[in-house]
């Protein structure tokens, strides 16, 4: 590819015409550019404020100092910035023409930092756990009534639950502008926010996961066939705003799927998500005693590529003030490493064949490092009696959830021969939803399938102790709230 032509392209990755809306963009001739305001809708957005009791690797734990889903998000937003940065001034000196007009390595950085606030805006309460238990839910024989009733994507984006596609949807969708269309954020931040630009039909094969090829039950009931649940971006539900998306930042078509190759910068955020996970979240592990000091410096000597010997710490140190100042080296060299990746890479990142992760592409020591983070964080964290206990109880709290407003999705359908008129139970809970679907100027009808996804809305919605203690009311346990 030519200089000149990746100039071009870039201008079309870096578009700031906001999805949804319907006047062209233009130009910005003050300090604070599009992707600023993209940042900015994010921090004041409701769906970002209740990330602050949400989980991020540790549900409802009270220890002060642990991340949330929240600090999480600001720590990587603040990781995606600098590689937005960096990546764009390396690119800057590489390219002949240099950036695309009017856009400078501080406007690619807010872009990926805004793109990193919301990464994961759409996550369920109790982060994985939320999403494995939705998807449990939904593969119950018990459900198989309803499913049937529903086209083979919209089973599968029900199977096969992401958080990601629920990000999207909110994004795009539900916080509301005045005039709808979601927050309306550029093109360029939702495309850098995509980490999986394509629908749940693209990634799985709908012959294992949808009724009623393959019985719903089998999906979670066995390990081997939970696995074979991918990662996707989009429900089937926002298909028009991926395609427009797509049309805007000019994506070209996956080499895997029908779906779209990534944006590159999505690549960044990527990368600053894993940073962030091989650093930061294992410091939780030595503060909730799950890990040793030893174990995690390490893992921070190896990302650094040196020896402890040559580096001099002063003896008063903490422990906390040596992990942090471990920390700061780590991510320097990783910041670097990984946007030197991204220039060396950038015509396999603008066709959209670039095989892996960036991480793939640098040099062994970073690539054993955040490999042995991984490892650890597996074997120590998540793995854990203490975090087993917990899941297992946000497991039940959503399932009693799912168990009590679900069924009005269906209940009184006319395209369900068994549905039946609202009991009283019911009827109470609709008064409990109807705030909701009030504010998305929605209303349940015969469309299940869009009655299903308003109330997984409600329900994603809420933080950890909002779901936690709605289902306590509802099982009749007063007072014995989080």
């Amino acid at each position: 590819m030519s200089l000149s032509s990746a100039t071009t392209q870039w201008s079309h990755l870096l578009n700031a015409q906001r999805l949804g809306a319907h006047k062209k963009h233009n130009a910005n001739t003050s300090t604070r550019s599009q992707f600023h305001k993209d940042y900015d809708r994010l921090v004041f957005s409701h769906s970002f404020r209740q990330l602050n009791q949400k989980t991020q690797v540790h549900p409802l734990t009270n220890q002060l100092g642990i991340h949330t889903r929240l600090i999480h998000s600001l720590e990587v937003s603040c990781i995606g910035r600098s590689l937005g940065m960096m990546a764009a001034e390396k690119l800057h000196d590489k390219l002949s023409h240099g950036l695309p007009a009017g856009v400078s390595p501080a406007d690619v950085g807010v872009i990926v930092q805004a793109a990193c606030l919301a990464h994961d805006i759409g996550n369920p309460p109790f982060g994985h756990a939320g999403e494995y238990a939705i998807r449990d839910w939904f593969a119950h024989t018990e459900r198989q009534a309803v499913l049937q009733h529903l086209s083979p994507s919209e089973q599968l984006d029900l199977l096969a639950y992401e958080g990601n596609a629920q990000g999207f949807r909110l994004l795009a969708r539900n916080e509301h502008h005045p005039d709808k269309g979601g927050m309306r954020l550029t093109c360029a931040t939702l495309g850098a926010f995509m980490k999986y630009p394509w629908l749940a039909t693209h990634s799985n094969d709908s012959s294992q996961l949808t009724y009623p090829q393959r019985p719903v039950a089998t999906l979670q009931s066995r390990p081997s066939q939970a696995k074979k649940v991918q990662k996707f971006g989009c429900f089937y539900s926002e298909t028009a705003q991926l395609e427009t998306l797509a049309s805007c930042l000019n994506l070209p078509r996956s080499k895997q799927h029908d779906g779209f190759a990534r944006h590159p910068l999505a690549y960044l955020l990527e990368a600053a998500d894993d940073i962030c996970y091989a650093l930061i979240d294992l410091e939780d592990g030595i503060n909730l005693n799950m890990l040793t000091y030893q174990d995690v410096a390490a893992i921070f000597y190896e990302l650094i590529g040196e020896r402890p010997c040559t580096i001099e710490l002063p003896a008063h140190m903490s422990v906390r003030q040596s992990l942090a100042s471990l920390r700061a080296r780590a991510m320097m060299r990783l910041v670097n490493t990984v946007t030197d990746a991204f220039v060396a890479n950038d015509d396999a990142l603008l066709a959209g064949n670039l095989s892996g992760s960036l991480f793939a592409h640098c040099d062994t020591s970073v690539q054993n490092g955040i490999h042995q983070a991984k490892q650890l964080a597996r074997e120590q964290i998540f793995n854990h009696p203490s975090k087993v206990r917990m899941e297992l109880m946000a497991n039940q709290c959503l399932h009693r959830l799912l168990d009590a407003f679900m069924p009005l999705a269906w209940t009184g359908s006319t395209i369900i021969s068994a549905a039946q008129p609202m009991s009283f139970e019911q009827e109470r809970l609709l008064k409990l939803l109807q705030p909701h679907l009030d504010e998305q100027r929605r209303t349940l009808s015969d469309n299940v399938y869009h009655n299903i996804l308003s109330i997984l809305d409600f329900i994603t919605g809420m933080n950890d102790h909002e779901a936690y203690r709605l289902a306590q009311e509802l099982q009749g346990h007063w007072g014995t709230m989080v």
